[in-house]
């Protein structure tokens, strides 16, 4: 069950409209980075959570205040089209420097909603659900999260910087320091659960004994010279601290595939089913 309040969960002010601006937010809206993206992905994890009540507790909610935040980016695409151009010829009409360029906003703001939000991105491609990431597993998730926070933070500021109206830059101020909390609580999930030693790799409920343990923490190189980069990740005891971290310098330890002739009923030429192919070299040139 889900309760509204027509009051927003932060004020949205726009003190001088740009269409052109309205356009970027939708970014922030519908955008692979966009709320709608985390409020569907904290939504469907938190209806699929499993074990303690807690973390679909806190998903939940999490996914709600989300539902805020686009009503509120929404709001302000509505505010920055107030007194849009309809038309080519009302916007000729304008002063060309402050009349918004038409040809730089999203049409569908005009021709699909009377001047009001979509959920799309700023190019106008619909948002697009398979970005949802919903695994069943806790530390997988939360992770998921974490990146999800990231880039929506990284959109967040960009379109701070891009604005000199005081209103927007007084919203996204709020939306940034959100995403400031969101990327420590999915964090603060990961420690609570004992850390990333704990939780690595995930699943960690795969027995590691039907893993290829010998290749589990080596680094392959596919450098021509060999060259190993100099890194974390190159030596040193692993992050789950369950292996030590090696470079190996990548080796083919397959055949060459063969693959039976074409079947003739399946559309290929006539010497692809009557022999199989001579195999070629399988070296590769990048």
């Amino acid at each position: 069950m889900f309760l509204a309040d027509p009051r927003l969960q932060y004020p949205v002010r726009v003190d001088t409209p740009n269409p052109v601006f309205a356009r970027a937010l939708q970014q922030a809206i519908g955008g692979v980075e966009g709320e709608i993206r985390v409020m569907m992905q904290y939504l469907f994890q938190s209806w699929g959570s499993r074990g303690p009540m807690k973390y679909r507790d806190m998903l939940l909610n999490t996914g709600t205040e989300e539902i805020g935040h686009i009503e509120m980016l929404s709001t302000a695409v509505a505010l920055n089209l107030e007194g849009a151009p309809l038309s080519f010829q009302e916007e000729m009409s304008k002063d060309p420097v402050a009349g918004a360029v038409l040809s730089g906003m999203n049409l569908r703001h005009i021709l699909s909603t009377g001047l009001g939000a979509t959920p799309e991105d700023s190019n106008g491609v619909p948002f697009n659900a398979s970005h949802v990431y919903a695994s069943g597993n806790i530390a997988a998730d939360m992770y998921s999260n974490v990146a999800a926070e990231a880039t929506g933070r990284a959109v967040a500021v960009r379109l701070y910087n891009m604005t000199d109206d005081a209103g927007m830059k007084d919203m996204l101020s709020f939306l940034i320091a959100r995403d400031t909390m969101h990327q420590n609580q999915w964090l603060a999930v990961i420690e609570e659960l004992g850390g990333p030693a704990m939780q690595l790799p995930i699943p960690n409920s795969f027995p590691e004994t039907q893993q290829k343990n010998e290749f589990a923490y080596g680094y392959f190189v596919h450098a021509a010279d060999g060259a190993v980069p100099e890194g974390r990740w190159t030596s040193g005891s692993s992050i789950d601290s369950k292996g030590t971290f090696e470079a190996m310098v990548s080796k083919p330890l397959g055949d060459i595939p063969q693959l039976a002739p074409a079947r003739p009923d399946g559309g290929a030429q006539t010497d692809q089913t009557t022999t199989t192919p001579m195999a070629s070299s399988s070296s590769t040139t990048l």
